[in-house]
C-alpha cells in the first residue's frame, strides 16, 4: 500500500522554539508517512535543530505577506472561481469579517486561496499546529477545496482565540479530529465543542532517544562557595507568559550567602526589557542571555546545570504555556526543577514528588523554593530521579505519535 500523503500546516517552519513539531514530524515520516509541510512564515531563527535536518519532508511557503506575491495571490483567486466550495468559503468569509475585521483575517484568505491552488491533488488531507491563524487558513482551504482537514492545538491559540472561533472550527463538518497536549487545554476546548469526543488528549512526551543518557552523578553544589557557584538554567522565549521577569524579581531576593549564576536561553520580543530590568536589579554579573540556541546546545547547558527555573503565568493578553518540553528534557537530563503550579505543569510535575511548584506570579514563593533546594543536592537528586522515573514511564513520544498516525489514517480513509 502506497504511503499516505498528509499536507501539514504550520505558521513558521523550521523553529527553535517547537521541537514538539519537529518530533512528531519525524514521528510520522517513521510510520510511513508522506508528508509536505506548508509554512505561512519564512524561518527567522538563524538556526536549526538536528531534527529538522532529519526531516525528509519538502517545505513550501505560502506569501507571509500578500502585496509581494501579488501574481500567486492572483492565480489562486483565479483557480478558486471553478471550485464548488467558492460560495460556501465566500460566506464563511463574510461571517468571520464581520466579527473580526482585520488585515490578518484577509491575509488568511489570501494564504488559503494560495495553498487551494498550489496542493497537489493527491494530497486529499491538511494537518494544522494551532487553532488561530493556521487553522483558518487549512479550513477555508479545506472548504474551498473538498479535502478533509485535522488540527493540533497548543496553548497560545487555545488561551487567546474568541470563544465564537474555537467553537465554530471544532464544529466545523470537516475537521477529522483536533488533538491537544494538555489535560486543561483539551478541557476547555471541549468546554466550547457541540461534540466534546471530537477532541483527544495527545501529550506530546519526549522522544528519549534523541536525548544523551542523564549524567550518573551531579557536583554536590550547595551555594556556599563563591569560587563553585549554583548554576542555574532556563530556556524558554522572552515573553511574558514565561514570567522571567518574576524570576529576576526572586533571584534578586536570594540571600546574599548563596552564590549562583543563571543563563537563560531563548529569543523573544521582551529580550532587551529583561536585560534591562537585570541590570537594574544589580544582577548583570550573575545571569547572562545567551539568545536562541540549537537543542544540543540546550541539552549541554542542562547537563552542567544544578537547577532548572521556569516560572510560567497568565500573561496580560490571556496567553499561557501548555506543557512546555523543555521541562520534560531537563527531567530527560536528570536535572531537578522548579517551576509553577500553573497550566499543564502539574500535569507532569507534582510538587513534592517530581519538582518543586509554587504559584503563578508569586517571585517570594519562587525564590524561597530556589534558595531551599540551592542548599540541598540530596533533594534535588531525590526530585530529578522521580522526574526522570515519570517521563520513562508515562511521558514518552511514541503513544501519541502512535495515536496522532491512527487518527490521521483515518481521516485519510485508511
Amino acid at each position: 500500500m502506497p504511503p499516505l500523503r498528509i499536507a501539514v500546516l504550520v505558521k513558521g517552519y523550521p523553529r527553535l522554539s517547537e521541537t514538539f513539531i519537529a518530533q512528531e514530524l519525524l514521528g510520522l515520516e517513521a510510520r510511513g508517512f508522506d508528508l509536505t509541510i506548508w509554512s505561512l512564515r519564512q524561518p527567522h531563527d538563524g538556526a536549526v535543530h538536528p531534527m529538522h535536518r532529519q526531516i525528509r519532508a519538502p517545505v513550501a511557503y505560502l506569501p507571509e505577506y500578500l502585496y509581494r506575491a501579488p501574481l500567486r495571490v492572483l492565480r489562486g483567486a483565479l483557480a478558486a472561481l471553478g471550485r464548488p466550495g467558492l460560495w460556501a468559503l465566500l460566506r464563511l468569509v463574510r461571517r468571520d469579517l464581520a466579527r473580526d475585521c482585520t488585515p490578518n483575517r484577509v491575509r488568511r484568505l489570501g494564504q488559503a486561496l494560495v495553498l487551494a491552488r498550489e496542493l497537489p491533488a493527491e494530497i486529499g488531507h491538511i494537518h494544522v499546529h494551532y487553532l488561530h491563524t493556521p487553522a483558518s487558513v487549512a479550513r477555508y482551504a479545506a472548504l474551498l477545496t473538498g479535502r478533509s482537514w485535522s488540527a493540533s492545538a497548543h496553548a497560545k491559540d487555545i488561551w487567546t482565540t474568541p470563544d465564537w472561533e474555537l467553537a465554530e472550527k471544532l464544529d466545523d463538518p470537516r475537521l477529522s479530529f483536533a488533538v491537544t497536549c494538555t489535560a486543561a487545554g483539551a478541557a476547555r476546548l471541549r468546554e466550547v465543542a457541540t461534540d466534546p469526543d471530537r477532541v483527544s488528549l495527545v501529550y506530546h512526551g519526549l522522544d528519549l532517544s534523541r536525548f544523551p543518557e542523564a549524567p550518573a552523578a551531579r557536583p554536590p553544589r550547595d551555594g556556599a562557595d563563591p569560587a563553585d557557584p549554583l548554576r542555574l538554567v532556563t530556556v524558554g522565549r522572552a515573553v511574558a507568559k514565561k514570567g522571567f521577569d518574576d524570576l529576576l524579581d526572586a533571584l534578586a531576593a536570594l540571600p546574599p550567602d548563596l552564590h549562583w549564576r543563571l543563563a537563560h536561553v531563548g529569543g523573544g520580543e521582551a529580550l532587551a526589557s529583561l536585560r534591562a530590568k537585570a541590570a537594574s536589579l544589580g544582577l548583570s554579573q550573575k545571569v547572562i542571555f545567551l539568545g536562541a540556541k540549537p537543542q544540543p546546545e540546550v541539552v549541554a547547558l542542562l547537563r552542567e546545570a544544578d537547577l532548572f527555573v521556569l516560572p510560567s503565568k497568565r500573561a496580560p493578553s490571556g496567553d499561557r504555556d501548555g506543557l512546555p518540553n523543555v521541562i520534560m528534557e531537563a527531567a530527560s537530563q536528570g536535572l531537578a526543577v522548579v517551576a509553577t503550579d500553573f497550566a499543564g505543569i502539574p500535569e507532569f510535575l507534582r510538587d513534592g514528588v517530581e519538582g518543586r511548584l509554587v504559584p503563578p506570579g508569586d517571585w517570594g514563593a519562587l525564590s524561597n523554593a530556589i534558595n531551599l533546594l540551592a542548599r540541598d543536592p540530596a533533594e534535588r537528586a531525590r526530585l530529578a530521579g522521580a522526574a526522570l522515573a515519570r517521563l520513562r514511564a508515562e511521558f514518552g513520544a511514541e503513544a501519541g505519535f502512535d495515536t496522532v498516525a491512527r487518527l490521521l489514517g483515518r481521516a485519510a480513509g485508511r
